[in-house]
């Protein structure tokens, strides 16, 4: 249900602020991926759940980048 929620919020939110999102969502990643490798990493589903909210804040970047060029 978090995503769903997540995904609702993402989506009434301008590129611009998707962007910093994304980019938030990365530097995140990037310092589980550092903890994972030092094994200091207790809960290794963060790793995965942040994959595919980068993947889902790009596709609505993408779609809304689309909507653009339609219009």
């Amino acid at each position: 249900m978090k995503s769903r929620n997540r995904i609702k919020e993402w989506r009434e939110r301008s590129p611009e602020t998707l962007r910093l999102n994304r980019r938030e969502l990365r530097e995140k990643l990037r310092s589980l991926r550092f903890l994972l490798a030092s094994g200091k990493l207790k809960n290794t589903q963060e790793v995965k759940e942040l994959k595919k909210d980068i993947a889902r804040v790009s596709t609505i970047l993408s779609s809304k980048n689309e909507e653009k060029k339609h219009v």
